[in-house]
């Protein structure tokens, strides 16, 4: 059974720029390549290369202290080195943030959880851990919880997370 699809990046863009968010802070990621590359190519939201995920983390914390509206792309080994700061500066710093973290090497056939590498099967996990709400994006329909995710955020202040399961096209 094929559980996710590739999301296309071009309704993945109209999906971002219709809950606002002023700006894409991301992580290199050939998970989201595509996406990346339509969001380099466009004004609104503007773009802003990250070296590292706490760099990015900083900068969606900073844009957010400036009245901006940041949303912060990264894979998920990113998730993992960046717990740190997602929880010293995103959670604990109640700055309501929406992380869009792709699971590089994802099986389409296997849900997360039953996933071999280690590094899909516990980013679910790893978010429960720190409280942080999670939706997972494995169709194009699921695009809605971009919008979920921001209201979430704002509501919790503090971060969500939308994981992208499979390599947007």
């Amino acid at each position: 059974m094929i559980y996710a699809e590739s999301i296309p990046a071009e309704p993945f863009l109209k999906a971002i720029q219709s809950v606002g968010f002023t700006d894409v802070v991301a992580v290199p990621d050939t998970h989201q390549r595509s996406l990346i590359d339509i969001l380099s190519k466009h004004e609104t939201p503007r773009f802003i290369q990250a070296a590292t995920e706490d760099e990015a983390i900083a900068i969606a914390a900073g844009l957010i202290v400036g009245g901006r509206i940041p949303l912060v792309q990264i894979q998920h080994a990113g998730l993992y080195a960046s717990v740190n700061h997602l929880r010293g500066i995103a959670e604990d710093g109640r700055f309501p943030m929406v992380l869009l973290i792709g699971l590089l090497s994802r099986d389409a056939e296997l849900l997360p959880h039953e996933h071999g590498g280690s590094m899909v099967r516990l980013a679910q996990p790893l978010l429960d851990t720190f409280d942080i709400p999670h939706y997972l994006m494995e169709k194009e329909d699921d695009l809605n919880f971009i919008e979920l995710a921001y209201q979430s955020a704002l509501e919790r202040e503090g971060p969500v997370a939308l994981l992208v399961g499979v390599a947007t096209s």
